[in-house]
């Protein structure tokens, strides 16, 4: 039996916080640093994120009301079914994956706060990619990855944010199985779930990434105050790439799979990076944030 929809005002309900939360966010442009308006910024957008999937999600499966204040507040996911669900029991984690993400935790810890301090004062774009490297690394692959295999301890099915993205055969495995599985759940649910079908696969997917670009442009464009549209051009390309990996063209090159799969992959997701993190955000969130936290 299927669960009964929820009424136009629970819909709602659903999507204010979503909407409300950037928006009171966006108030504050000229009243804060640009590194802690962006992570003001970026917190409003998954606070309203993480609230929409988890209203959508409470009345699907059963589970103890202890799972959804952890989903809310102890995981950055967004795949709210699988966590709160208590009839899917996750696999305990092994040895090796402690000490993984422990081991990319504090490799996060020296490129913050040693590789790049030790760096010439005037490599001051290097410093900052270093840095921003060090804390994706910090978080994303260390912290987070150290959260899920908490939760998966406790037979909670909390799929990684990241999973060896590196070894990735082909873009498409690398953006739809390996990089940012969180928000790659997300745009699944809210984007392409519900308009493939209308659309087509190839459109929707384009759609998929030009909204990713969008967002991010918000995060780091609008802090930077500058080179706006560049996350969405890269993030377009992306898409683009994705499209023509899956084309005839592309099967016939054999970019799908094997050493030109990851080479393809490689080159599109690494040849355009400086658009996506473009200089006036590493110089004016990254840099002043660095100094903040005393990394610089």
């Amino acid at each position: 039996m299927e669960p009964p929809k929820p009424s136009r005002n629970e819909g709602l309900i659903g999507w204010l916080p979503l909407v409300v939360l950037p928006l009171s966010a966006l108030a504050l442009y000229n009243l804060l640093q640009p590194w802690a308006f962006m992570w003001i910024l970026a917190a409003s957008i998954y606070c309203g994120l993480k609230w929409l999937t988890w209203f959508k999600g409470r009345g699907r499966v059963p589970h103890a009301a202890w799972r959804s204040i952890a989903y809310l507040v102890a995981w950055p996911g967004m795949d709210a079914d699988s966590f709160l669900d208590a009839r899917k029991v996750a696999a305990p984690p092994r040895l090796r994956d402690w000490l993984r993400a422990v081991l990319e935790t504090g490799l996060g810890v020296i490129l913050l706060w040693a590789v790049a301090r030790i760096l010439p004062p005037g490599q001051t774009l290097l410093r900052g990619w270093i840095g921003m490297l060090g804390l994706i690394l910090l978080l994303h692959f260390g912290s987070f990855q150290i959260l899920a295999l908490f939760w998966q301890r406790f037979a909670v099915t909390a799929t990684p944010i990241m999973s060896a993205p590196l070894r990735s055969g082909s873009l498409s495995e690398f953006w739809g199985k390996r990089w940012n599985l969180g928000f790659r759940q997300l745009s699944y649910d809210l984007i392409f779930a519900p308009l493939h079908r209308r659309l087509g696969a190839t459109l929707t997917t384009l759609l998929v990434f030009v909204v990713s670009g969008l967002i991010h442009d918000l995060v780091i464009s609008v802090p930077a105050r500058g080179d706006y549209g560049f996350p969405t051009a890269y993030f377009t390309l992306q898409g683009v790439g994705v499209a023509f990996e899956r084309s005839r063209s592309g099967e016939r090159l054999g970019l799908g799979s094997g050493v030109r799969g990851w080479l393809f992959m490689a080159v599109v997701t690494a040849g355009p990076v400086f658009w996506l993190f473009h200089p006036p955000f590493v110089m004016h969130v990254i840099i002043p944030f660095m100094k903040a936290i005393h990394a610089l």
